[in-house]
């Protein structure tokens, strides 16, 4: 299967594809909302409310517009940023939000993404209240990696 046929298939599959994917597969992260599913042998993670789905794709560009300047990449949207990038700002973002109820986290475990944008709303009112400053520290400091000494 050749990739514009993988990925014509993958949107007809998944049309509500979780903007946390990445965060979701490396077992970093978790959703109650989200559900895998295998296409030609590759893992993708859809969401199974649209609701979420919209809100969670909010909160990933606010992340992703907050940290830019981080990865220097000013003109970059945030679809298009290489793997490594886009770890770091779905799992630094989630984390730096989960930290904002989590005190003396460094990087906190992150359950349940839905229950975290939902209170995160709850406490702040909306999106563009979150406290990026502070999120985008934990972006800045997340390793994709697990470093094994």
């Amino acid at each position: 299967m050749n990739e514009n046929e993988f990925k014509q298939i993958q949107e007809r599959l998944n049309q509500n594809p979780c903007p946390f994917q990445k965060a979701i597969l490396s077992s970093r992260c978790g959703c109650e909302k989200s559900h895998r599913l295998n296409i030609a042998e590759r893992e993708n993670v859809a969401c199974i409310s649209t609701s979420a789905q919209r809100r969670c794709v909010e909160l990933f560009e606010h992340f992703s517009a907050n940290a830019r300047f981080v990865f220097k990449n000013l003109n970059l949207e945030a679809e298009a940023l290489p793997h490594g990038q886009a770890m770091k700002v779905q799992c630094g973002g989630l984390f730096g939000l989960a930290a904002m109820f989590t005190e003396g986290a460094d990087f906190p475990q992150v359950d349940n993404i839905d229950a975290l944008v939902t209170q995160s709303l709850e406490k702040y009112g909306d999106m563009e209240k979150l406290p990026y400053q502070d999120i985008v520290k934990f972006i800045r400091n997340c390793k994709v990696r697990n470093s094994q000494s």
